[in-house]
């Protein structure tokens, strides 16, 4: 071969597709496939970075110190145990670089998210699916696919796509029972939208062992998913080898603005968790009352599944609200070829698909 070439197993990895965006169709277009802030960011986060704009020539604090304080404060946790980085994901490749290898395997379950795959093969290791049970993390099936050779869990929780989520009590059994060597990685991109009592996004697990992880992002609830900021909470080893290897200033000035303006505007926020509350529950219950199963959701979203008759699947419902501007996301990829999977938005589009699915039901 005279070009160079991937190492391998790389061309073995499927691309990361997003959903579609709406970009190219005409009349009024309502993106619900990306679960982003049905709210949008606190106005303060947009006075913050817009603030930032007279000193774009300057390198931001290679440290994020101040976002990093922020963030102990809001959560009460060891600024000293924090790094922040390009979104969370950026982060849980880092960890992936860091800790897996050619001979390494890591476990995540059937419909997790679909960077722990690519995470995993990008450095070589094997990547072993757990099967879930009612599309949520099995702890016994994920403690049933260990070996000695398992390096990382990745769990997210509450989960994307499914939304469901693992109780407290067994993420704690999880860790109990996984060898030491075994680094617990908590993807709590959606806990701020969990009220449930038996849930615990994972910051008193980092706290109480030396082998778990907890990665957040400012994308979801926080709406700065276009700046791309985020953050993991882990032991002082691990934290210690993330900031020697993570790319310097790899938290840009802006959003680390915009993030620290946002965890201060406390009212923002509790109104993004109330409208998520009583939307994800009516949308639930209004798609759940034409036929459609509804997996039961903790996060900004919801599942449908569609049933496999002809002119009623998920791609042919996608095709009809396609028409109608209203953009949802496929998860075949997913391995959930008979699902769609809607944000939570305003109630402007919340309305208009429960309407355009009852006249897709309805259809002959």
């Amino acid at each position: 071969m005279s070009r160079p070439m991937p190492k391998p197993g790389i061309l073995e990895i499927a691309p990361y597709v997003p959903g579609k965006s709406g970009a190219g169709m005409h009349g009024r277009v309502f993106k619900l496939s990306a679960n982003e802030a049905a709210l949008g960011p606190s106005p303060k986060a947009i006075e913050a970075f817009t603030r930032t704009a007279t000193g774009l020539e300057i390198y931001p604090d290679g440290s994020a110190r101040l976002l990093r304080e922020a963030i102990g404060r809001a959560f009460n946790i060891d600024p000293a145990n924090v790094v922040c980085g390009v979104g969370s994901g950026e982060l849980l490749h880092t960890i992936a670089n860091i800790y897996l290898g050619p001979g390494d395997e890591a476990i995540h379950t059937t419909h997790g998210f679909l960077l722990y795959p690519i995470a995993t093969m990008s450095n070589g290791a094997t990547n072993v699916v757990a099967p879930e049970t009612n599309f949520a993390a099995d702890v016994d099936a994920i403690l049933a696919a260990v070996t000695p050779r398992t390096k990382i869990v990745w769990l997210a929780n509450p989960n994307n796509p499914t939304g469901t989520y693992v109780t407290a009590a067994e993420v704690r059994r999880l860790r109990k029972n996984l060898p030491p060597q075994t680094l617990l990685v908590l993807d709590a991109a959606y806990a701020d939208f969990c009220s449930n009592a038996d849930y615990e996004a994972g910051i008193e697990l980092v706290k109480e062992t030396d082998n778990t992880v907890m990665a957040r992002t400012f994308s979801k609830i926080h709406g700065l998913a276009a700046v791309r900021i985020g953050f993991i909470f882990g032991p002082p080893h691990l934290i210690d080898v993330v900031n020697r290897v993570r790319d310097p200033f790899n938290a840009n000035g802006p959003a680390m603005q915009a993030a620290i303006a946002s965890l201060a505007d406390t009212g923002h926020y509790k109104a993004a968790q109330a409208h998520n509350e009583k939307w994800r529950a009516w949308l639930t219950d209004e798609i759940s009352g034409l036929g459609l199963t509804v997996t039961p959701s903790a996060a900004n979203f919801i599942l449908i599944h569609f049933p496999s008759t002809p002119g009623k699947t998920a791609a042919d419902a996608d095709a009809f609200l396609t028409k109608r501007g209203l953009i949802l996301r496929a998860v075949a990829a997913y391995k959930l070829p008979q699902a769609l999977r809607l944000s939570v938005g305003t109630e402007e589009p919340n309305r208009l698909v429960v309407e355009a699915l009852r006249e897709f039901m309805g259809a002959a």
